[in-house]
């Protein structure tokens, strides 16, 4: 059995450790490097007690020398960060960011919510992203693009809920893609872990939800779209062909994204019965081992997915508003960050993708 050394840089943070939490059992990877910017010096096991077989490894800097010399470096680091770091980091290492630096495939986009420099885009870390179909009409994922990447941008957490619900739709032409709405419940980790606002506190977040990032400003909006764009056939650069109004809402659980969706049903999909409507999530997920459509009448609930790389699913219709509703839950740093890139991983070295990751939450 082939073994891989991995260096994770940011290891201190939610993303770093739930990718250290992750690895430290996978039977093909073995962190062997964790790397912080203030915590250097210090043993692991004093920051992520947690992670108790990897207690005895001390941090070191962020250095490219430090990460080169790996056969895999994942940077769990800010948006910013990351994309400078890489160009410096051996071109036979295989990378993954965790971050937003190289997601994005128009410039333009990264100008409008990001700003700074534009990093060229990775092999993008979604496996079950619909990219397009083949000739008997089925769908092209993600999944093939990524056998042989050595270079993976990790999706963002919010942005991989609203895709697994959404892309079913949009992919078969049954709503309007001009009216597409998200909102979404989402965990603290979500934020990060340094305190960056007094809100983050635990005596202001309890009992407690409070929206962020609203009126269209939330930086995962450009990638839901481009996403939702290769799902309907187009090129990133018609994804203005679609259009979303996206408001999160922080709510005091520490894990887990709801997101609620909503489109206004296509005419045609007005003649569908609920059962045809509910068949489109089945077919769109069929053979995905991490994705579940739940039987019609059984809504998702975070707690179901926590600790593990599933998403639960679901969908229903509002006849008289013709409003199709689609949700998702996800663990956001599981799913939605750390799990999804070792699903991403494991194919990028030709192992099974379901290799040490679970499918199975932690309820209640």
């Amino acid at each position: 059995m082939n073994t891989y050394s991995v260096a994770i840089a940011g290891a201190t943070g939610y993303a770093g450790g739930e990718a250290m939490r992750i690895l430290a059992t996978h039977p093909n990877f073995r962190v062997t490097c964790v790397t912080g910017h203030s915590t250097v010096g210090q043993r692991l096991g004093e920051l992520q007690p947690h992670i108790t077989p990897l207690a005895d490894l001390v941090v070191q800097d962020t250095t490219p020398e430090n990460l080169n010399g790996h056969d895999v470096v994942i940077l769990a680091l800010p948006h910013g960060a990351s994309g400078a770091l890489a160009e410096q980091l051996d071109p036979d290492v295989t990378v993954v960011d965790l971050g937003a630096d190289h997601r994005l495939e128009e410039r333009r986009a990264w100008d409008d919510y990001y700003g700074g420099d534009f990093h060229e885009h990775w092999t993008y870390g979604m496996p079950e992203l619909i990219v397009g179909r083949n000739a008997d009409g089925g769908y092209v994922r993600q999944r093939g693009r990524l056998a042989g990447a050595t270079r993976i941008a990790g999706p963002g957490c919010n942005v991989t809920a609203v895709t697994l619900a959404t892309q079913p739709a949009v992919a078969q032409g049954i709503v309007d893609p001009k009216s597409i709405v998200a909102t979404l419940a989402v965990g603290y980790s979500g934020a990060g872990k340094s305190l960056k606002r007094t809100d983050l506190l635990a005596s202001e977040a309890f009992n407690s939800a409070v929206p962020y990032s609203v009126g269209g400003t939330h930086r995962h909006i450009p990638e839901i779209l481009q996403n939702l764009a290769h799902a309907a056939g187009l090129e990133a650069a018609d994804a203005d062909r679609l259009s979303l109004a996206f408001t999160p809402v922080l709510v005091p659980m520490s894990r887990g994204i709801m997101a609620c969706v909503t489109a206004t049903l296509d005419n045609g999909a007005l003649d569908m019965s609920d059962d045809e409507i509910h068949a489109i999530w089945e077919r769109a997920y069929a053979g995905q081992g991490f994705i579940t459509v739940l039987p019609q009448g059984t809504m998702p609930a975070t707690q179901n997915v926590l600790g593990s790389n599933a998403a639960h699913l679901q969908v229903a219709v509002d006849r008289r508003s013709r409003t199709l509703h689609a949700f998702a839950a996800i663990d956001n740093l599981n799913r939605g960050t750390a799990g999804q890139a070792v699903q991403s991983l494991n194919l990028a070295f030709g192992l099974n993708e379901e290799t040490g990751l679970n499918k199975i939450g932690v309820a209640p």
